[in-house]
């Protein structure tokens, strides 16, 4: 039954069948190209405030498992679908798809032509939209559309308010991460590598991190654009030569402005878990999981004093940025994602080297969070 409508912000109308919320929903529309992992965009905070087209057709049919989640909350503001399924038949399922959208205010929309939105997308570039109740009139629904303003700096609304701790046992390293918008899974790898983490805000000046005796600075992942985040620009300019820093999506872009390189947003962002990368130090592919909708300048590094480490496969487009004096690296990818058998996660084995070099060496048993 169509009892919902998805409202472009350029007129076209689709109509389908709602799950989840039933709540009126406008934020930016973008596409995911990913087969699996729907849980993971879900718990994402990189997609807050967005509306998320799979292109993949059957979704939900293995439900949500408790141990999957990549943070605490859930941040789409839409789910649109080709064919929804509401009967998990995954073991480890604990709710459904629609129950958790429902209780977090997602707006789902099923039954309507996915691949033909991809292309709108694809072609005309990321854009507004609305999922709402298809008995609205839509002269009045387009005209709510085009005058709503979405939120220009996310990463306030969804950064932690205060430090909190990822431990592990007998720790190597004390590394500080700035919350953007960070995910469970490179806690967890950090853990694994023998690091103690302790979670900041995304205004954390030098002087509180600097007490907390970092071996390494992670600047992690998160919505939005780098313009405004000026506080977390400033920290990277200021601690490089002093500590690794690792920065990872808007993290790497984060890192180009501190040096002085060139951000902008894409026509449609790279989103998806199937995305070929070139690491051009090793001529290796990787398949990455990226979630961004801004790229780094690729002309403008070389003046920035930035060296050009990875890149896109399929647009060309800077995937990898790194200043190796001064232990600075940032990836537009999730470095948890992208694994190399011979040496695990080739990203954060950069990283460990790099505290290792600037003498961190055991600081995590002598001056324990």
């Amino acid at each position: 039954m169509a009892d919902k409508m998805l409202i472009l912000e350029n007129g076209r109308v689709f109509y389908g069948g709602g799950f989840g919320s039933q709540k009126t929903r406008i934020a930016e529309i973008v596409f995911n190209t990913a087969m699996v992992g729907y849980q993971e965009i879900l718990s994402d905070p990189s997609y807050f405030g967005q509306i998320v087209i799979m292109s993949y057709p059957l979704i939900g049919n293995y439900g949500l498992a408790d141990d999957d989640y990549e943070s605490k909350n859930i941040y789409l503001s839409g789910f649109v679908v080709r064919e929804y399924n509401d009967n998990p038949s995954n073991f480890r399922f604990t709710m459904s798809l629609g129950n958790i959208m429902e209780d977090y205010d997602v707006a789902g929309i099923q039954d309507l032509d996915t691949r033909e939105l991809v292309r709108i997308i694809r072609d005309e570039g990321s854009m507004k939209a609305m999922i709402t109740d298809a008995s609205r009139p839509y002269e009045e629904c387009l005209k709510e559309l085009r005058a709503a303003k979405l939120e220009e700096n996310p990463v306030k609304l969804i950064s932690t308010k205060k430090v909190w701790y990822s431990r592990t046992r007998n720790p190597a390293f004390n590394v500080i991460a700035v919350d953007l918008g960070i995910k469970t899974n490179i806690l967890r790898l950090l853990n694994k590598y023998g690091c103690n983490v302790a979670i900041v805000p995304h205004n954390t000046s030098k002087e509180d991190i600097m007490r907390l005796k970092p071996d390494g600075l992670l600047i992690s992942s998160g919505p939005g654009g780098p313009e405004l985040l000026t506080e977390a620009a400033a920290l990277i300019k200021s601690v490089k030569g002093e500590i690794p820093v690792l920065g990872t999506g808007l993290g790497c872009q984060l890192v180009a402005l501190a040096y002085g390189a060139k951000v902008a947003k894409r026509k449609t962002g790279h989103h998806g878990c199937n995305i070929p990368v070139r690491d051009l130090k090793t001529n290796a592919i990787e398949i990455t999981d990226q979630n961004h909708c801004y790229d780094v300048d690729v002309e403008s590094l070389k003046a920035a004093g930035l060296e050009l480490t990875h890149v896109n496969l399929i647009d060309g487009s800077a995937e990898g940025i790194a200043d190796y004096a001064n232990n600075v690296l940032g990836v537009q990818f999730y470095p948890e994602s992208a694994a190399l058998p011979e040496n695990g996660v080739y990203v954060l084995d950069t990283f460990i080297n790099m505290m290792k070099k600037a003498g961190g060496n055991g600081n995590a048993q002598k001056n324990r969070y």
